[in-house]
């Protein structure tokens, strides 16, 4: 990471950390709702930004992480013994998700994402035995860790703000390792990836297995900052929700879920001094901006910092040393 970048993160993370405070409750819950949703972007960017495979389906694994970890902690499991048991069914779904991936690619596999989607709602809405049906689950707990309550608003924000500083480290790690190398290749071109020696049907069966998993957290965090859950709340409105803030953000770019997140969770909030015109105002901008920005809002970044702020290229056989003439 260049420096300029890293002092950006770090003056981003600054203000994270300063914006709650002096903010009322209803804020507090925005933000936090921006930071959980940017976990399951972040997911989804993975599966469908780095490794090119399209998934309607980010919402279901956010229901999957949510029930889990609800039913657990309402049976009087601590929140950190129940999250890792949500986060591993989350992963075996999608792993198994991943097959059809295998065989169908483009509008196919959306349709095959958006089937089990559908698939799970219904599950969830008529296994009232299991999920609470209609009515849905109610009363979780949130997590106490003896010195240290998320009770209150403020305590979960910054409770939930260190889990997605963790889990964007990781990922971070993840796509500039060798399987992020990988993914891209599936993305750009899977028979030259194969040609290379890229196991392409395992990268393909990870892609969707590790984006499952983020889903899965963002759920389990969901649980207890509401503590109401219900089918409708992960229902195909809110993967394609996910799907936007990553296409807004700017797919396959890191920070993009986090920017998308940002326009999608919190540009309505500022909106709201338009009254009953906010949403009209807040579609007209977003189909701007898909219209425009079809790489998103980190792209046009990038295209206008490589315009007026170009970097020099320095060749491999100058840098070492070699004299050509």
């Amino acid at each position: 990471m260049s420096r300029t970048r890293l002092i950006t993160v770090l003056a981003l993370l600054a203000l994270a950390l300063v914006a709650p405070i002096g903010q009322g409750n209803y804020i507090i819950y925005v933000l936090t709702s921006w930071l959980i949703f940017a976990i399951a972007a972040m997911g989804l960017n993975l599966t469908l930004g780095y490794a090119g495979q399209i998934s309607l389906a980010q919402a279901s694994f956010m229901s999957i992480g949510a029930y889990t970890t609800a039913l657990l902690t309402l049976a009087g499991w601590h929140w950190v013994v129940a999250m890792p048991l949500g986060l591993s069914l989350c992963f075996v779904v999608g792993l198994l998700l991943g097959y059809p991936a295998l065989r169908v690619k483009g509008h196919f596999l959306a349709f095959v994402t958006l089937a089990f989607n559908t698939l799970v709602f219904l599950v969830l809405r008529n296994e009232d035995w299991l999920t609470g049906g209609s009515y849905g689950l109610v009363g979780m707990p949130r997590p106490d860790f003896g010195l240290f309550q998320t009770m209150k608003q403020l305590h979960f924000y910054y409770f939930t703000l260190g889990i997605t500083v963790l889990a964007a480290l990781i990922l971070w790690g993840t796509v500039r390792s060798p399987w992020g190398r990988a993914f891209k290749a599936l993305r750009e071109n899977p028979i030259r990836a194969e040609s290379l020696g890229v196991d392409t049907r395992r990268i393909t069966l990870l892609a969707f297995a590790i984006g499952s998993v983020y889903g899965g957290l963002a759920g389990s965090l969901i649980t207890p900052l509401v503590q109401f859950i219900e089918p409708g709340s992960f229902g195909l409105a809110h993967s394609l929700r996910i799907l936007l803030m990553v296409v807004v953000g700017g797919a396959g770019y890191f920070f993009g879920p986090f920017v998308g997140a940002a326009v999608v969770v919190l540009l309505p909030e500022l909106l709201r001094f338009t009254e009953g015109y906010y949403l009209i105002i807040y579609s007209a901008l977003v189909i701007v901006m898909l219209i425009f920005v079809p790489s998103g809002l980190i792209g046009v970044g990038e295209r206008l910092r490589e315009r007026f702020w170009p970097q020099q290229q320095v060749r491999g056989d100058m840098k070492e040393g070699a004299n050509l003439k």
